[in-house]
């Protein structure tokens, strides 16, 4: 009998997964089932460009996994049973069928819920926005955790009049690209941004210094060490008094991760990520493996990988790589997942690329400006080619690394 490997989630590390497993493995060996609620694939890193009015390339999975022998399930999760090694699923509304012999199957709704079988399980569901729990969040802010509510804020924002205010709350990498990207694409509003901490804290003084040159260019005000502490419908206040005028609220202040891991008899940490080995291997069921943002994994210097899709991706080869091994009696993978670089668009003109150590500490080399910009488009396209051409050839880590080490070094002698 095939040996059923059950990948949940389509994202960028669940469709890598699947389809280097189809690249890994026979087909007579294995049955590989894709599940996923959404037909096509979703460019995460791109929302903040959804959210102004930008038009994404449509990537469907029929498409994409069309010859691979992978078969996708247009289906929600509700729930998973690791003892009797199941899951839950409930059809999409949207789902179809596609002609037999087309490669990629799409299995058409029966009486709408269904229990799985697995062999093998990939947990690749990812996370969402992160309320933090403050009040009047989810009644007034809007995130880009996901497409809806990247759709929902380009809604808002295209009857948005000139002279409203934007307020991104949250000074990571996701808060930075919203507020430039807006700012950019919308001059005739008052864009601003809440930190924390310090814009920009973590990077290095050049990094620091470029962007609050492209902030200062863009006209966005910035308040820094101001935590938010209550969202209403017109502004937002902070825990030193201050009350900032909203009219659009965007919150950016990291990721939750999806709940169902914590309700199964996995062992989770207490935010619902699931803990793994170095090969993504659940450490309470050797059945399981997680990858992505669902992953407590460990990297350089004992420090948990950082949620984002440079942690993502080599957590879905890793993954994949050790499920192969694993089933041909091959080789474990061993190469440690470490950090290269932080990718930052600022709008479509300007950029930020900051070099890091391997456990994602900014050192000084950083690229910037318009040469950042295409370094970023080139990581984002980059990024979906892979997930769009799981069966051609795979990189290997050396050539990954030899890549990336070649692009540090040009930066370096750029900002020497």
């Amino acid at each position: 009998m095939q040996h059923r490997i059950i990948v949940l989630g389509a994202g960028y590390t669940g469709a890598i997964a699947a389809g280097r497993l189809a690249k890994r493995l026979r087909r007579e060996d294995v049955a590989i089932t894709l599940v996923n609620a959404e037909p096509d694939f979703v460019e995460r890193v791109r929302m903040h460009q959804l959210a102004v009015g930008q038009d994404l390339k449509p990537r469907p999975f029929s498409e994409m996994f069309a010859g691979t022998g992978v078969e996708l399930r247009l289906a929600k999760v509700t729930g998973i049973d690791v003892d009797r090694k199941t899951v839950a699923v409930i059809d999409a509304n949207d789902a179809g069928v596609i002609a037999p012999g087309s490669g990629a199957g799409v299995i058409a709704p029966g009486s709408g819920a269904e229990e799985l079988a697995y062999d093998t399980l990939v947990y690749a569901l990812g996370s969402g926005w992160n309320a933090q729990g403050v009040p009047g969040t989810a009644e007034h802010a809007y995130e880009i955790a996901g497409r809806p509510g990247a759709l929902r804020l380009r809604e808002r924002l295209a009857r948005l009049d000139a002279g409203r205010t934007v307020v991104v709350v949250g000074g990571g990498l996701t808060g930075l690209e919203a507020a430039t990207e807006i700012a950019e694409a919308r001059p005739d509003l008052d864009v601003a941004l809440a930190a924390r901490g310090g814009l920009g804290d973590w990077l290095s003084p050049k990094g620091r210094e470029h962007l609050r040159k492209v902030f200062g260019n863009l006209g966005i005000t910035v308040y820094e060490h101001a935590a938010v502490t209550g969202v209403e419908a017109d502004r937002v206040a902070t825990a030193d008094g201050k009350a900032i005028p909203a009219a659009v609220t965007v919150w950016t202040t990291g990721f939750a991760v999806h709940p169902i891991a914590k309700a199964t008899a996995l062992e989770v940490t207490g935010t619902g990520q699931i803990v793994v080995d170095g090969t993504m291997r659940s450490v309470s069921h050797p059945d399981v493996y997680a990858v992505g943002d669902a992953a407590m994994a460990m990297g350089p210097g004992d420090k948990p990988l950082r949620m984002s899709c440079a942690s993502g991706t080599p957590t879905a080869w890793q993954a994949a790589d050790a499920i192969a091994a694993r089933l041909t009696g091959g080789k474990l993978p061993n190469t440690p997942i470490r950090y290269f670089n932080q990718c930052i668009s600022l709008g479509r003109k300007e950029g930020l690329i900051q070099y890091v150590t391997a456990d994602d500490r900014a050192v000084q080399a950083v690229l910037t400006g318009r040469l950042a910009a295409v370094y970023k488009e080139l990581v984002c396209k980059g990024a979906a080619w892979g997930v769009a051409n799981p069966m051609l050839r795979l990189p290997t880590r050396r050539r990954r690394v030899t890549r990336e080490r070649a692009a540090a070094g040009s930066a370096v002698k750029a900002t020497a």
